[in-house]
């Protein structure tokens, strides 16, 4: 692959800014789509799609020009203009200097007579031809108009450094040279099937567009490309799965499993029964599992995950529980204590909040085998980690973590059963796309006991009023604020300053703060006082968003509801809930946008996770929903996982044709997306083996 430096305009100063993009070669930046594009055509119809923006244009002949000087140091220059029937006004801003004139070069190309093309923004939405000036261009500069006026313009995501002229100059040489070369690896009769244009022409027209129809053309090739590529690694990658010999099975001895449900004192609903049975056919089958286990906050998704580990010691096996924040895992671990007290049961927490002497008892005992479970957060993975039996990997939050990561966990136990657990309810076809390499268990419905949270949007006078009430009755309460200390955003509520404001209000009152800045220990003795009914009021920050287990906690107060996700809301939310009581979850806005009006009209029209997720996904994009944009895991160029639900459907549904046609993409004519699938997803996310 050629070396960016070489493209003409580059050279290897410049190459170092591309590098900072993520563009090594020419290929990459051929591949380093827009993202959106400026429509800088006059008069021309235009569309209304939202990844193009109406620039401020304007082309005449200058008709006078001038510089003002400010009190400071800054310089105008002014150009009036004829811009067909109507006069525009233009202006750039420099820093004077002592020692040549800023302007030489405007001086020069705009000078009265001249005819010039004008991009910039607005100096006021209602005063549309006056104009910061941005870029300009000759009328006679020609080239110029091929790449950045008069048609539609690509905006590319730029570094310190790297002007936008330059970019599109770069990919305007790349296209021209090497767009030809890019190869078409999709079959031909899918092609045809889907109306998809071929990639050479996709990769021309999603850089330089002629209009409209080719814009949407090249979006669609690529898209439907994305698409395909990612649902055909998952199924392969699901087949090579399939195909393996953990080399070892399990027997259901019942000398833990039976203790363990009995102690629990209630009954597994049909689904959690479902899904047990269908985890532990997984663990007793030749493979190794590979599953999905989805439920929404509060279903039981953790007792589920309990009795797999269950299983997995009572054969002598180790087990490992992985949760993505230390807040996370320390509760899981008090969670596991409560369950397992009186079981012959070793098990430990990990953390990088652990002390060194702790730690290395802990690793110790799992080389040895004298652990039988460890919870922990990523600590888990570091290489000086050994299991005797790793035979039981559970990931709970799953779209917290990354692919890379439930790889490097894999390893830690070859061939070891994978358990993933999420409570956020996934669209089927998304969880074909993003999953598809898991099988997938669902918890329907809540564990007998669990009452609807009856959710309502009120001020916080009344919100504290009703804590009043409640801790009166002698229940518990969650109040929950943003941030830990003040903040710039003078709108939002800290937890140690509004600690001490409650603390005068609810006198009477056993009240205890709690976020994820204080030492776990603390953080441990604070939780298990507020589980045991020692604390009547826990102000906290959303570290309480998960794990946490009071059945007593019948009211959740969440101030600045607004700035929250829904996702967030609906986790919050499903704190409390758990016991014989009716519960409230109050949500305080202090400073509501439209779009935070509308995450908290969503909460109170709804308990429901998978409805609450949809709406999510409506809002923010699954991309944002599903944890994949943090850690750019299956990063997608163009596609939108919500918008473009009709490609994804259909790019799934060809995987399915095509592999049931040629599993193992052996013929001639699958030689070419063979090559592709190696390349990204064997060489780049090293998911599936092609050899």
């Amino acid at each position: 692959m050629t070396s960016i430096q070489y493209l003409k305009g580059v050279g290897p100063g410049r190459a170092e800014l591309f590098a900072r993009l993520g563009i090594h070669t020419v290929d990459d930046l051929l591949f380093y789509f827009p993202k959106k594009w400026e429509d800088r055509r006059l008069n021309a119809k235009k569309e209304n799609l939202d990844y193009v923006e109406d620039a401020g244009v304007i082309f005449g002949k200058v008709l006078s020009v001038r510089d003002l000087y400010t009190y400071g140091s800054l310089r105008i220059f002014k150009a009036v203009m004829d811009a067909g029937g109507y006069q525009a006004q233009a202006s750039w801003f420099k820093r004077h200097s002592h020692s040549f004139d800023v302007f030489a070069a405007l001086r020069k190309d705009i000078a009265p007579g001249a005819k010039i093309w004008l991009v910039g923004k607005p100096e006021d939405p209602l005063f549309k031809t006056m104009l910061r000036a941005e870029e300009y261009y000759r009328a006679d500069d020609l080239p110029a108009q091929r790449k950045h006026v008069n048609r539609l313009v690509p905006v590319y995501g730029l570094t310190e450094g790297l002007t936008p002229k330059v970019m599109r100059e770069a990919v305007f040489r790349a296209v021209i040279e090497k767009a030809g070369d890019t190869g078409e690896f999709i079959p031909g009769a899918l092609m045809v099937k889907r109306g998809l244009i071929a990639r050479d022409l996709a990769v021309k027209a999603v850089h330089f567009p002629e209009n409209y129809f080719e814009l949407k053309e090249a979006r669609k090739r690529f898209i439907y490309e994305e698409f395909f590529l990612m649902a055909l690694a998952w199924a392969i990658k699901r087949a090579q799965t399939r195909a393996l010999d953990k080399g070892f099975t399990y027997e259901i001895k019942k000398h833990l499993l039976t203790p363990f449900r009995e102690k629990l004192g209630f009954e597994f609903t049909a689904s959690q029964k479902k899904a047990i049975n269908e985890i532990f056919a997984d663990m007793r089958a030749r493979a190794p599992m590979a599953r999905l286990l989805e439920g929404d906050v509060g279903s039981g998704k953790t007792v589920v995950a309990l009795s797999a580990l269950l299983l997995a010691v009572e054969n002598g096996c180790q087990g490992v529980f992985m949760a993505p924040t230390e807040i996370l895992a320390e509760q899981h671990f008090i969670t596991f204590a409560r369950f397992l007290a009186g079981l012959d049961i070793r098990f430990a927490l990990l953390t990088s909040s652990v002390k060194p002497k702790e730690k290395k008892a802990i690793i110790d005992k799992l080389a040895g085998g004298e652990l039988d479970i460890v919870i922990g957060t990523h600590a888990v993975l570091e290489e000086n980690i050994r299991f005797k039996n790793l035979r039981l990997i559970v990931i709970d939050e799953q779209h917290r973590f990354g692919v890379r990561q439930r790889a490097a966990l894999r390893q830690k136990g070859e061939k070891a059963d994978m358990l993933i657990m999420t409570a956020t309810p996934i669209p089927r076809t998304l969880f074909l796309a993003l999953y598809g390499d898991l099988d997938l268990s669902v918890l329907s419905g809540m564990p007998p006991g669990r009452k609807p949270v009856k959710t309502e949007s009120v001020t916080e006078e009344a919100a504290l009023k009703i804590v009043r009430a409640e801790i009166s009755k002698r229940r518990q309460a969650y109040i929950v604020y943003p941030v830990i200390e003040e903040s710039e955003v003078k709108t939002l509520k800290s937890v140690k300053a509004e600690f001490e404001r409650l603390k005068e209000l609810f006198k009477d009152r056993r009240l205890a703060m709690l976020h994820g800045a204080m030492p776990g220990r603390e953080k441990e003795r604070v939780m298990s006082e507020f589980a045991g009914g020692k604390i009547d009021i826990l102000v906290a920050t959303p570290v309480v968003e998960v794990g946490i287990d009071v059945a007593n906690a019948a009211v959740m107060v969440i101030n600045n509801a607004e700035n929250f996700g829904l996702a967030s809301l609906h986790q919050l939310r499903g704190r409390v809930g758990r016991g014989r009581w009716a519960s409230r979850c109050l949500l305080v806005a202090h400073d509501a946008t439209a779009d935070g009006a509308e995450r908290i009209e969503a909460m109170c029209s709804t308990n429901s996770g998978f409805e609450i997720s949809e709406k999510d996904i409506y809002l923010r994009g699954a991309g944002e929903v599903l944890g994949l944009r943090q850690h750019g895991e299956m990063e997608f160029r163009l596609a939108d996982l919500s918008r473009d639900g009709e490609l994804l459907r259909s790019a799934i549904e060809d995987r399915e044709a095509l592999l049931a046609a040629d599993p193992g993409l052996r013929k001639p004519e699958h030689s070419p997306l063979r090559h592709k699938l190696l390349q990204l997803y064997q060489q780049k996310w090293n998911i599936i083996d092609l050899s």
